[in-house]
């Protein structure tokens, strides 16, 4: 009962890796609040997760959204102490191709998103006496990923924004960490999941070859929301079968299938 008398805050906490995380601290003893956009899809899940688990409408591109969701969460369920932040969006196209407004989307989602959910979390969580925070990043943070720029890009610098929070909160006594997964079964991913070139040039790719299930990611940002990790922060940790072990996948050959290279 790692997490029990804690409150947790999970962004993009309706599905997948989000959900994954926020039943493991469920399951750890501890209250959770699911936020995200779509209100079926959180309120499914929390019913899921049983009287522990509550749910807020919250679009981490914007700061208000952010600010009431948290301040709901602490009324809730009390002094917040842990934070997952994996809401975000996937994007494809060639560099030639993608129009700026677009690149500009997905890192407004991807980094201004976690900069917004982060900043929100450590100011309730200073309040609090402490807590720890941890982002969900991308193999594509750390690893090229053709015609994938703007989603590689937005990732490292959320590795970067993660590093950068964990040593400026570390004297309030909150830790900040990131967690890089690889391919894995999720909503955001059904596009490369269900193409079977993708999932071979992923496999060919990784030691230990498999696709990664959310379970995978969840039970790697338990250990880090710990007290097991007190001695943690700053990092940005692969969980991708040893992906990064080698190079990032080459996808054109699946995504010049429905888009076109400029």
């Amino acid at each position: 009962m790692r997490f029990e008398g804690k409150a947790g805050f999970v962004t993009g906490g309706g599905t997948g890796i989000g959900l994954a995380c926020a039943r493991a601290i469920v399951t750890g003893g501890g209250r959770v609040t699911l936020c995200g956009r779509r209100e079926d899809v959180l309120a499914a899940a929390a019913a899921e997760l049983g009287a522990s688990a509550t749910w807020i409408r919250c679009d981490v591109a914007d700061d208000a959204s952010v600010a009431a969701a948290i301040a709901v969460a602490v009324e809730r369920h009390g002094p917040l102490s842990l934070a997952v932040n994996a809401a975000g969006v996937a994007s494809a196209g060639s560099l030639l191709n993608t129009k700026a407004a677009e690149f500009a989307q997905t890192v407004d989602i991807n980094l201004m998103g976690a900069f917004r959910s982060v900043q929100a979390e450590a100011r309730a969580m200073r309040e609090a006496g402490g807590g720890s925070i941890v982002n969900v990043s991308s193999i594509a943070g750390a690893l090229t990923h053709r015609w994938m720029s703007a989603y590689c890009a937005s990732k490292a610098a959320v590795n970067m924004l993660t590093r950068c929070a964990a040593d400026e909160l570390g004297e309030h006594g909150i830790r900040v960490n990131a967690v890089m997964p690889g391919l894995v079964g999720t909503d955001l991913a059904t596009l490369l999941v269900n193409d079977i070139d993708a999932v071979d040039e992923y496999r060919r790719l990784m030691p230990i070859s498999r696709l990664g299930c959310p379970e995978d990611v969840g039970s790697l940002v338990a250990f880090l929301l710990s007290d097991d990790a007190s001695w943690i922060t700053g990092q940005c940790v692969a969980v991708d079968g040893g992906h990064t072990v080698r190079k990032g996948p080459d996808l054109v050959g699946v995504f010049r299938k429905f888009m076109p290279e400029g």
